[in-house]
């Protein structure tokens, strides 16, 4: 509680006051208090059984993860996106909303204090006996304030609540950002891919347009038919289309990686690199436990369970009564110039104590339903720790039977390419037919393909794998109250990155 002090008062109130302020912050906080849930964690991951992993190195991880792939371009995107996505300026400002609310709900525990004034002039009707009464003055200025203390923790357990959720939302801002980035550098992967499987079709249409020049010559010197010919065009066309088509989904992810850095499609352009820089990386590996501390979601979902925890305690709080003291204090006068005066002085003090005594349950409703809400809470925590655990799972998967397929489809493009050099100089020489050649050509197209599909999997796969591992994010980086209550916008670390 404070007092509104005028000149003229002299009421030594602040000893008083501070005592009181002090029993009504020193009370005990009804309802439970919070522990984290449990969640059931193997020892080790069952998929990255002979995984070769970098060495994990904190200090490394912390960096900027899409660096692995060495990629100045990708890098530059990467800085563009974490400055203009608009879906990461809708989640910092989503997380300055959760901290501005945190900051107002903590004054609940502090007094009001209001101020007020009037100056008035009025003339009262003509009484029963004729006599008039002439105009009158009145001002007055006064001060008052209230204060309810937090005996039973109610305020404190909002404040617990106010601060996880705004927790929440900066991990929610992180898990923002590591989706943008992630997306952004498979996007990138894509195009990059798409790039190569153009080069790749437009060789080809490069090689079919040779194969269909010798056979119209030996179709004009008679010693193959005119299906050869009819073969070689088709051929042709077929390479030629599905060259139109990866243009398509190259022009798509062009589109695609414009909105992500913030810019208009029409304004955004990446030229074709001349070859295929991309390798796979070696990545490092955690114990399944530490999932709970690196992934941003994970920590949403823990931090979601303790403002449920907190709220429990709030709705248990109204089975106690509140208790308000206020003060009032100021002057009130017909001249202005003597108004500060003591004859002028008026004050009051005050307390009330209220609580409901008959609700028909409505409390106990209300106090089960914020434990069922925790209880929901509590299991959508364990989901995310479960769908965590299976994204890792899922990609070192990809990784190790992808990287197996590598190798097998690498030695098949190699026999393809060797296939198809013998089948087109046995062609010239006549010792096989026409359709030997396109069988070949096409197995070679094909196989090419597939092998680019497959690193691009590879890849894909590698940088699901980092976002799985949290990309180098930590719960240290979540912001603690000093962040939270902080006077000025204050992002919390992870925002930055």
């Amino acid at each position: 509680m404070a007092l509104i002090f005028f000149p003229a008062l002299r009421f030594d109130w602040q000893p008083a006051i501070a005592v009181a302020m002090l029993l009504g912050t020193a009370g005990c906080a009804v309802g439970p208090d919070y522990h984290r849930p449990s969640a059931t964690m193997p020892a080790a991951f069952k998929e990255a059984a002979g995984w070769k992993a970098a060495s994990p190195n904190d200090a490394a991880e912390r960096g900027p993860w899409w660096e692995v792939y060495q990629d100045p371009l990708l890098n530059d995107l990467e800085a563009q996106a974490a400055s203009a996505n608009q879906s990461l300026l809708i989640a910092v400002a989503n997380y300055e909303q959760a901290r501005q609310l945190a900051r107002s709900d903590r004054t609940t525990l502090l007094p009001t204090l209001s101020l007020a004034g009037s100056a008035q002039r009025a003339k009262s009707a003509v009484s029963r006996t004729g006599v008039a009464t002439p105009p009158a003055n009145t001002f007055s200025a006064s001060g008052s304030a209230s204060w309810t203390p937090d005996f039973w923790g109610r305020v404190r357990r909002l404040d617990e609540s106010d601060l996880a959720t705004a927790q929440t939302s900066a991990a929610n801002l992180a898990l923002a950002r590591l989706s943008v980035q992630s997306t952004l550098a498979q996007s990138y992967i894509q195009l990059r891919i798409a790039d190569e499987k153009i080069r790749l079709r437009e060789n080809a249409v490069a090689a079919y347009r040779r194969t269909l020049a010798i056979a119209q010559n030996k179709y004009k010197v008679g010693i193959v038919a005119r299906s050869d010919v009819i073969s070689a065009q088709a051929l042709l066309d077929a390479a030629r289309a599905q060259a139109i088509d990866a243009g398509v989904q190259r022009a798509q992810l062009e589109h695609a990686i414009a909105v992500l850095v913030g810019k208009a499609p029409g304004e955004f352009t990446l030229a074709p690199q001349p070859a295929l820089n991309f390798s796979v990386p070696e990545l490092p590996l955690h114990l399944p436990s530490e999932l709970l501390e690196r992934r941003p979601d994970i920590a949403a979902a823990e931090r979601t369970v303790a403002a449920a925890n907190a709220r429990v305690g709030i709705q248990t709080a109204a089975y106690f009564p509140d208790l308000t003291l206020s003060a009032s204090g100021g002057f009130q006068g017909a001249q202005f110039a003597r108004l500060f005066s003591a004859p002028d002085r008026f004050w009051s003090l005050g307390a009330g104590l209220a609580d409901t005594l008959l609700d028909f349950g409505r409390r106990g409703d209300q106090v089960a339903a914020a434990r069922a809400s925790y209880d929901a809470n509590v299991a959508s925590y364990r989901r995310a720790v479960l769908g965590a655990l299976q994204e890792v799972e899922d990609n070192l998967a990809s990784l190790r039977l992808l990287g197996s397929e590598a190798e097998i489809q690498d030695a098949a493009v190699s026999e393809a390419a060797q296939a198809a050099r013998i089948a087109l100089n046995e062609y010239n020489a006549g010792t096989v037919d026409f359709t030997t050649v396109v069988t070949a050509q096409v197995t070679e197209l094909n196989d090419r393909q597939t092998a680019l599909t497959i690193l691009q999997g590879r890849l894909i796969a590698s940088v699901a794998l980092t976002e799985a591992l949290g990309g180098g994010w930590t719960t240290h980086d979540l912001p603690g109250a000093d962040q939270v209550y902080a006077g000025k916008a204050s992002a919390p670390a992870s925002a930055n990155k």
